[in-house]
């Protein structure tokens, strides 16, 4: 079977370096493959309240203006919403979703009552307070029923191995709870969506920014439930602001400039530094977007191993 990668933006925002790392590895990982290997382009537009209309057009130029073309059409999430909802009938179908009433309110002030804080922007274990029925009040969301499907009890954490990072690690019902697979304003949650797409498209390697691999071990859950494979995951470097902070469209980072080729040949160069690529050799005149690409194809290899 060829392999499969993508590189999955959500349109929040341009393009900024942070991403352009995360395009760049996964379109290299493929390239390394060899000539079977496919790079897909998936637009994760399902949070609808927060996408900005065009931008997802808006990326995938940004993405040819640096010579990174998908092998396929790209694939839209907002098209794919009867996809979402098939998988999430199944789940519930078998006891492994449920709908749930708590806002954020609730949530902090059940875990408020155990004796348990909520750091800011850190992970709101939810208490399962809904796990046994809504006992007449509205549902807002649909949950996984993470202890039943692990058995309740106290399972051992759910183990993986991320090709950069190495053994990884993490006890879903104890650090994350019942997480949501949709939400109360509508939306499918990120966990489901990229879980179905993945398993729809044949996505064999996902490589992706660093700061999604805490997502990785409810995604794993899911594919299992599903009856879904299970990708090889490696995640990439962060690109972090003077105060040590990741760039991000949240915090304000700056888009990358592709309006000549020049200053997309700058950005990649920039990006593959991060990787721990070569920096392209000659002068911006000397080669292009092309050469730059195929160039750091092998390094990339001897680096990250990324098999046939």
């Amino acid at each position: 079977m060829p392999s499969v990668g993508r590189f999955a933006p959500s349109p929040t925002g341009a393009l900024h370096a942070g991403s352009l790392v995360a395009a760049l590895a996964s379109w290299l990982d493929v390239r390394a493959r060899g000539p079977h290997a496919r790079w897909l382009v998936r637009i994760e537009d399902a949070d609808t309240e927060r996408c900005l209309p065009g931008m997802g057009e808006y990326i995938l130029g940004q993405l040819a203006a640096c010579g990174l073309q998908p092998d396929a059409p790209t694939v839209w999430q907002t098209r794919r919403t009867a996809r979402y909802q098939q998988a999430l009938d199944r789940l519930a179908a078998e006891a492994l979703a449920y709908p749930c009433a708590c806002s954020r309110k609730d949530i902090d002030l059940a875990l408020a009552a155990r004796g348990i804080g909520h750091a800011r922007h850190g992970e709101r274990v939810y208490p399962g307070t809904c796990r046994h029925g809504l006992h007449g009040r509205t549902a807002r969301a649909w949950r996984f029923a993470t202890e039943t499907f692990t058995h309740g009890g106290h399972p051992p954490p759910l183990r993986w191995h991320d090709r950069r990072l190495g053994a990884q690690q993490q006890d879903v019902a104890a650090e994350v709870g019942d997480f949501v697979l949709r939400r109360a304003d509508g939306p499918w949650a990120y966990q489901l969506a990229v879980v179905v797409d993945d398993a729809d498209q044949g996505v064999t390697d996902v490589v992706r920014g660093e700061d999604l691999c805490d997502n990785t071990a409810r995604q794993i859950l899911l594919q299992r439930a599903l009856g879904m494979p299970t990708p090889a995951y490696l995640h990439t470097p962060l690109v972090r602001g003077a105060d040590g902070h990741k760039l991000s469209k949240q915090n304000g980072a700056a888009p990358i400039d592709t309006g000549t080729p020049a200053a997309a040949r700058a950005a990649l160069d920039a990006a593959a530094r991060v990787l721990g690529l070569p920096a392209a050799s000659g002068t911006a005149e000397s080669h292009t977007l092309a050469d730059m690409l195929a160039g750091w194809v092998e390094p990339w290899r001897v680096l990250y191993n990324p098999g046939p």
